[in-house]
């Protein structure tokens, strides 16, 4: 089982919409896949038109004798199961709190779904916490959009200070740029310094409108612009991150 985390210190980023995209793709090629979604916004359970089988339930999803299955629902995708957003008004709260007594909670409650699932998708809430580091702990590869600008660019380090600060294994993080726009030169340059960084894969997604119609359509890519370049960006960099993954 491969657990991927899409992060990021910030939010606007097109994090969730990956997530959506390379969880419905995984489960394309063939794998075993959940998605879910923590965070407070619950934007990928949105896309997934699904919602959390009980409100105020996430208690009893992290506890230490906490049991995922239970809280794990069908999409209407095969092969791919998602375990929703609480969007219970304490619920990120409630998160948090039971997060804070070790940084191994997360992986410790992920355990038991080893030999049922392939890959694990996390869409992770933005900033800073005892969640986001549980969750870096708990992940194989922590997966960072990063849009080619100034100040994203600022966030990508920030990151890697955090994880060296925290002693957690810098070759988890991967990342790849998004909403990349390479009629601005300030986004080829910062794109080609980075790049050989090598924490970068290749494919990168640009500023399309296709992604943005994912919240009117909200399904995946594949299901309604399947011909666009878009989703034909997003299969490309979801080859290569399998590649380097499986390899």
């Amino acid at each position: 089982m491969v657990v991927i985390a899409l992060y990021n210190l910030k939010g606007g980023v097109g994090k969730t919409a990956s997530c959506v995209n390379f969880a419905y793709l995984a489960a394309k090629d063939g794998y075993k896949t959940l998605l879910w979604d923590i965070g407070p916004q619950g934007s990928t359970s949105f896309y997934y038109h699904i919602k959390a089988k009980h409100k105020g339930g996430i208690k009893k999803l992290i506890a230490k004798d906490a049991d995922l299955e239970d809280a794990i629902m069908d999409s209407n995708y095969e092969k791919l199961e998602i375990i929703p957003a609480d969007h219970s008004a304490k619920s990120f709260d409630v998160i948090i709190e039971e997060m804070s007594t070790s940084r191994k909670r997360l992986k410790g409650i992920l355990q038991p779904l080893e030999e049922e699932y392939d890959f694990v998708f996390i869409d992770c809430p933005p900033g800073v916490s005892v969640l986001a580091e549980n969750i870096f702990v708990a992940a194989d590869i922590v997966l960072m959009p990063v849009i080619p600008t100034t100040l994203s660019v600022r966030t990508y380090h920030m990151v890697k200070d955090y994880f060296r600060e925290k002693d957690i294994d810098l070759s988890k993080l991967m990342c790849f740029f998004t909403l990349a726009d390479l009629r601005k030169n300030m986004h080829k340059e910062i794109m080609e310094e980075l790049y050989k960084d090598k924490k970068f894969f290749e494919n990168y997604i640009p500023y399309l409108s296709d992604v943005e119609k994912m919240g009117i359509h909200r399904a995946p890519l594949e299901e309604f612009a399947r011909s666009g370049y878009a989703a034909q960006c997003y299969r490309d960099l979801w080859t290569e991150i399998k590649e380097g993954v499986l390899d």
